[in-house]
């Protein structure tokens, strides 16, 4: 199932590792650095598996609940709020990036109100704070939607300057809002969801930002978290998988852990057929914990599929 945004980052071109590596049996499964929810969407659904969904960028899992759970009021508001132009753009883009009024300190100005005002002015002033600074979940999740979908490479950081008819994407809302009508949502630091959610029978899926790529995303995640990252996913019951870019300094940290590196072409560069490499990491031998696989199959592959064991731990975190 494609998902109703593009993200930064997003895991599309890497599923089919991630699903070949996964486990044949589990009870849960946490997606930590859920972006667009594509790997969680596109899992077929389990009976008695629990799913969590989880980000740190707050505008985002407000979207995600809103397209979970109200999906119908989302669809009625995206239709009253246009964005064609870049001015458009620049304004919600101002507002999520904190530069305008918003509703932090409501509550205290509305309190002044009945201080310095008379009665009835006291009420107008109220009702015209009411009605024009908070946006509530609905009104916050669609302009952030649109900021996403008019924004280039869907970054949420610059306007795409080409256009797009919104009510394109409404039946994905639709169809994604049933896929995740039995997902948690969460809006957790990483090692808390991580701590919170792990079992014996867990599968934790990380994508955290990429290494030296950090600026590329929303959320801040500076040097240390990477191996603040390590630290607890070492000490998780369940199994885990972590996706990032083939780098050797996160190869290094991870010395602990199977590492399968692969590429794919590479979108972002102008050189014709430039690829990206990418590395999967696991804490279990996917040998043992997935019956299709065998050790022909872990050392390579064909076409787009191609990858490699170019790591294996000599004492593995789970048997």
């Amino acid at each position: 199932m494609n998902s109703f945004i593009p993200w930064v980052g997003g895991k599309g071109k890497l599923l089919w590792i991630i699903n070949k590596l996964m486990p044949d049996r589990y009870t849960r499964f946490i997606d930590v650095f859920g972006g667009s929810g594509t790997v969680t969407m596109c899992r077929p659904i389990q009976r008695g598996c629990m799913e969590v969904y989880n980000d740190f960028n707050g505008n985002l899992t407000n979207l995600f609940c809103c397209v979970k759970n109200r999906p119908m009021a989302l669809l009625a508001e995206l239709g009253f709020l246009p964005l064609n132009t870049r001015d458009d753009f620049n304004v919600l883009y101002k507002f999520f990036s904190k530069g305008e009024f918003t509703d932090d300190y409501l509550q205290e100005e509305m309190d002044l109100t009945e201080v310095y005002l008379k009665p009835p002015d006291a009420e107008a002033i109220r009702a015209l704070m009411l009605e024009r600074t908070p946006r509530g979940s609905i009104r916050r999740a669609a302009d952030f939607f649109k900021l996403i979908r008019y924004s280039f490479s869907g970054g949420a950081k610059s306007f795409g300057g080409k256009p797009c008819d919104i009510r394109r994407f409404f039946h994905l809302i639709w169809e994604c809002s049933r896929r995740l009508a039995n997902v948690i949502v969460e809006n957790k630091d990483f090692e808390e969801v991580i701590r919170q959610y792990d079992r014996a029978g867990a599968v934790i899926y990380c994508d955290p930002p990429y290494y030296k790529a950090e600026s590329c995303y929303e959320v801040e995640f500076p040097p240390e978290d990477h191996q603040r990252l390590h630290d607890v996913l070492v000490t998780c019951e369940g199994y885990f998988i972590v996706s990032y870019n083939y780098q050797d300094y996160i190869c290094e940290i991870y010395q602990d852990c199977y590492i399968f590196r692969t590429s794919r072409p590479n979108s972002m560069s102008q050189t014709a057929g430039s690829e990206y490499e990418e590395i999967v990491i696991t804490n279990y031998d996917p040998r043992k914990a997935c019956w299709q696989l065998s050790m022909d199959s872990l050392l390579g592959g064909d076409g787009d599929t191609r990858y490699e064991l170019i790591h294996e731990p000599e004492h593995p975190l789970k048997i």
